[in-house]
């Protein structure tokens, strides 16, 4: 039998907080007895009181003897008393000329106790509840915090948990609070079903929501569990879904969920009208403001005419409008768009308005909810503050940069009147979400010999984004695996003694072993971040780093860096090793100073699941300030997403790279070339490319100059739930990595040659972060390139 699920209505929640009220007056009015006359106070009687001593009290009642003391006064008295928290119940007359005061104190609580919990921890009981232990005890409290309990059981799909509470006395005033719980069963979703939608499956716009069918592996991802506000924040998800691929009359018609008592499942159903698609017929612009040419806000203008309408487009174009008029010292411009729809030939025209807006201040901003992060963490997101003219396009940046820093489920900002006519409050009201992360990633080797030896390499971290509710980032990391060794520490203020500049730094030490050499990398790095638009970045960092190596097996005899065989004269043949390769061991230890400069642009709209923007960087890496490395290197590589097919969700990626490093002082050392990885062609083994050995060609030597592209489709695999993650890939790389003045570098390698390779990904979105498995097979190679036909790791690297 299915039942509907019924919530308590915003009417009957007031009408109970009302009767509370009212009880509530009605034991206070008992609790005072009012004197109709005011009397000579000759002294105070103190009466029930245990902890709380008669002189704090005594400063309640704010009274001094042979003062005249009203019904008036003792019922402010009343309310002091009872304001303090510490009192059950107060009782204050005349007797005589003597004031009696009697007071029932609250017992205090011992301890808070909590049985039959397993799904939820205690301590994460404790923080959701009012009462502590050492604090006073009171059962409108105790409650409050069985309703609180249910909440939180219901935010993890246990609305049927069964929460009751009661208490022990301790004698002294003293109890013990008890909360037994019984869990129940865990709800689930049945599944997600849609009405009306033409343009867009059901499968399409199940991946635009948050609300997922329950699955397999639904004990992982926890996105299956049932939530009212969840379901309205995906309505919402929805509007701006259809809003920016042009159906500008696109309606959420309902959204409900109903619950099979005897399965414990919900139906969510979504009924939706998406009307017709637009496009943009004529932009214009138009301004009541004096000296201001319209002419120069064209090339402001994000919305052209004949593009897909797209509210996205129409708010970016506003926000750059504004600052531009209030760049030009009109502080309190307004931008407001009027659109035209013409049905026939579904357009919409849209003119902006330019005008003076209302001359609002802001009087004070006021934070709500935030019980870990710092208000000033919030603050500074904002360009504006109290005493500053009221502005609707720097409130939204700042709702936006707040999202972004993904320490909250939801940031909403209102305003309110303030105390003057032309002033309000800014309120920001947010739901703090967990932000520590324990990962664990892993990856596989098919035998590179330069990088490392076969087998699996396992990397575990743990990070923490909102360090101690100070906005900071820190992470510590351990990896390793056959022959490998990895260690990290990061951490990063993105408010640099308190402007918009991030500061951080990262140690870390590697150490590998090979199959002639062992080496061990032991550096720290200081790095400064400036934001130069809201999608462009620089950084400055200076890096310190040691390396030293050592021949390992049948090579170690060999001495002095030259390759030669052992003083007896009779090489060992077990030692097949580049003399490059030993001539680099031999100058062990071998310290880099460097400083490089980066700069980073990113309009990616998703960074977990990309669909649209680019997101590239160009670096400069200076060594030589001190040390031995002398060298300037030059790196760049850039990204682009673009969908394909909206409809089917197929996702176009185009990558492109290049480098190149130029000696500034000596030859330019082996280990300092760059070396081929999957991030420049796949199919290929890391550092299985480029020049090689003369000596030993399966050494490959790196080079000095390295170019590379790939196209890849993304798409989602047929037959496999959405609720799993899983999304397939083909793809096409081209790359050459050419350049070496190694004396044991063989020329017939070191000049420009491309290699090209076709393969197929599998990309899961997993808990642990992105993974991806690649199989990709060379169709242009070299005679001494080493392929490797399997990769898999992190999936999303840019």
């Amino acid at each position: 039998m299915k039942a509907t699920r019924k919530f308590l209505s915003a009417a009957s929640a007031a009408a109970l907080s009302a009767g509370m009220i009212v009880s509530g007056s009605f034991a206070f009015q008992m609790a005072t007895v009012a004197v109709a006359e005011a009397a000579v106070v000759r002294s105070v009687d103190i009466r029930g009181n245990r902890r709380v001593d008669n002189e704090t009290i005594r400063s309640y009642l704010n009274v001094r003897q042979g003062q005249n003391y009203s019904g008036a006064d003792i019922d402010e008295a009343v309310k002091r008393l009872f304001g303090t928290g510490l009192f059950a119940d107060v009782r204050i007359n005349f007797r005589g000329s003597t004031l009696v005061v009697e007071v029932d104190e609250y017992a205090i609580v011992n301890q808070v106790i909590f049985q039959g919990n397993r799904k939820l921890k205690d301590a994460d009981l404790a923080r959701a509840v009012q009462l502590r232990a050492r604090g006073s005890f009171s059962n409108a409290a105790m409650e409050a915090d069985v309703d609180t309990i249910r909440q939180a059981y219901a935010q993890i799909g246990r609305e049927d948990a069964l929460v009751s509470a009661r208490t022990i006395d301790l004698g002294e005033n003293r109890v013990n609070v008890v909360y037994e719980i019984t869990e129940g069963g865990r709800t689930k979703i049945a599944a997600v079903n849609f009405v009306g939608n033409n343009a867009y499956s059901d499968r399409r716009l199940r991946d635009v929501i948050s609300t997922k069918k329950s699955n397999i592996l639904s004990f992982l991802f926890r996105d299956d569990v049932y939530d009212e506000n969840r379901l309205r924040a995906d309505e919402e998800a929805l509007r701006r879904f259809y809003y920016n691929r042009g159906y500008a009359d696109f309606r959420v018609i309902s959204a409900s969920a109903e619950l099979d008592e005897t399965s414990n499942e919900y139906t969510v159903n979504v009924t939706i009208e998406e009307g017709d698609r637009y496009t943009f017929g004529d932009v214009s612009i138009e301004t009541t403001l004096d000296g201001i040419d319209t002419g120069a806000f064209d090339s402001l203008l994000e919305t052209r005419r004949g593009n897909v309408y797209s509210a996205k487009d129409v708010e970016d174009t506003i926000i750059a409008l504004t600052e531009r008029a209030v760049g030009m010292g009109y502080a309190f411009t307004q931008v407001t768009p009027r659109g035209n729809r013409d049905f026939e030939t579904r357009t919409i025209s849209v003119v902006y308005s330019i005008d003076q807006g209302p001359r609002t201040y802001v009087e004070r901003i006021e934070i709500r909810g935030n019980d870990r992060t710092r208000d000033y963490v919030i603050r500074r997101e904002f360009d504006i503050s109290e005493g500053d003219a009221f502005n609707q396009v720097l409130v939204q940046r700042a709702k936006r940069r707040l999202e972004r820093l993904d320490y909250f489920t939801a940031v909403n900002i209102s305003t309110v009147p303030g105390s003057q006519p032309d002033q309000v409050y800014l309120v920001i009201d947010v739901v703090e979400k967990s932000t520590g992360e324990f990962s664990v990633g892993a990856g596989y080797s098919t035998g590179d010999s330069a990088r490392g030896r076969e087998g699996v390499n396992i990397e575990g971290s743990i990070s923490e984004k909102n360090f101690l509710g100070r906005g900071q980032f820190i992470k510590v990391s351990v990896g390793g695996g056959n022959g490998s060794r990895d260690y990290g520490l990061s951490f990063t203020e993105p408010y640099f003694l308190g402007r918009r500049i991030s500061a951080g730094f990262d140690i870390f030490r590697q150490t590998r072993s090979f199959d002639n050499y062992t080496s061990e990398l032991t550096g720290a790095t200081v790095r400064f971040g400036l934001p130069i638009t809201e999608a462009l970045t620089g950084q400055v960092a200076y890096s310190y780093s040691v390396e030293e190596y050592g021949l390992t097996g049948a090579c170690d005899s060999i001495t002095n860096g030259t390759g030669v065989a052992p003083p007896d004269g009779i090489p060992d043949p077990g030692c097949v090793i580049s003399p490059a390769i030993v001539t680099a061991v031999g100058q062990s230890p071998w310290v880099k100073s460097a400083v490089s400069g980066t700069l980073l642009y990113n309009t990616i709209d998703d960074m977990k699941n990309p669909r649209e923007g680019i997101y590239s960087t160009f670096s400069v890496e200076v060594a030589g300030l001190g040390g031995d490395a002398q060298y300037v290197k030059l790196t760049g590589r850039g990204t682009y997403y673009h969908t394909l097919l909206d409809e089917q969700d197929v996702v176009g990626v185009l990558v492109a790279g290049a480098g190149h490093i130029i000696p500034t002082g000596q030859t330019l050392r082996l280990f300092d070339h760059f070396q081929n990885s999957d991030r420049i062609i796949r199919g290929f083994e890391g550092s299985g490319i480029g020049p090689a050995s003369l000596t030993s060609p399966t050494d490959h030597l790196g080079g000095t100059t390295y170019f590379h592209a790939s196209a890849e489709a993304q798409f989602p695999l047929p037959l496999v739930p959405y609720g799993f993650g899983l999304k397939g890939a083909l793809f096409v790389d081209a790359a050459t990595l050419y350049g070496n003045t190694l004396l044991d570098a063989d020329p017939s390698t070191t000049g420009m040659k491309w290699r090209a390779s076709v393969g197929a990904s599998i990309l899961w979105s997993s808990p642990f972060g992105p993974i991806r498995l690649d199989y990709a097979f060379p169709i242009v190679k070299e005679p001494t390139d080493e392929v490797q036909n399997i990769n898999f790791g992190v999936s999303t690297r840019f």
